[in-house]
C-alpha cells in the first residue's frame, strides 16, 4: 500500500485534471457543450437506453440529463421513441447525424491530445491510459467502500 502522502498528492493531481477537461471542452463545437457530448458518447458506448439508465451512467441528476437530451434531440443528434415495454418511457438512440458528430468530436479530441502530448513517447501515453483505466476500475461500484 502506498504512503498516505502519495494519496494526498494523487488527490491534488486529479483535482488538476479539470484544466485538461477545460482544454478539451474548448475544442467542442459551440452548439455541443460537454454534457451533451457526454450523452452522445455514452449512447454510442452502451447503445440505446432509457433516460433513467443514461442518468445513472452519467452519474448526474435526471433534470440535467433531460436538459442535455433535449438539446441533442433538437439538433437531430439523437432520437427518442416509445419504449415497447413501457409506453410512458422513451428509448434514446443516436441518429446518423449523432454518429457523424461523434466522429468529429473524436477527431478533435485526438488532434488535441496529439498536439498537447507531442513530446511524450508512445509508451508514456500507453502507460497513462493503462493507469487511468486501472484507476477507473478501482472505483467501480463492486469494491467495498470504507465508511466515512
Amino acid at each position: 500500500m502506498a504512503a498516505r502522502s502519495r494519496y494526498a498528492e494523487l488527490a491534488r493531481q486529479l483535482g488538476a485534471i479539470g484544466a485538461v477537461k477545460r482544454g478539451l471542452a474548448r475544442t467542442l463545437p459551440a452548439d455541443c457543450p460537454g454534457g451533451c457530448a457526454a450523452v452522445l458518447t455514452t449512447l454510442d458506448r452502451y447503445g440505446e437506453m432509457r433516460m433513467s439508465r443514461l442518468a445513472e451512467l452519467l452519474a448526474v441528476d435526471m433534470s440535467v440529463t433531460s436538459r442535455h437530451v433535449a438539446h441533442a434531440a433538437r439538433r437531430g443528434w439523437l432520437a427518442r421513441s416509445p419504449d415497447p415495454a413501457d409506453r410512458r418511457s422513451r428509448i434514446l438512440r443516436l441518429t446518423p447525424a449523432g454518429h457523424l458528430l461523434l466522429d468529429e468530436l473524436t477527431r478533435r479530441t485526438t488532434e488535441t491530445f496529439a498536439y498537447a502530448l507531442a513530446d511524450w513517447t508512445d509508451d508514456d501515453v500507453g502507460r497513462l491510459g493503462a493507469l487511468l483505466d486501472r484507476l477507473r476500475e478501482s472505483f467501480s461500484p463492486d469494491p467495498p467502500r470504507p465508511s466515512c
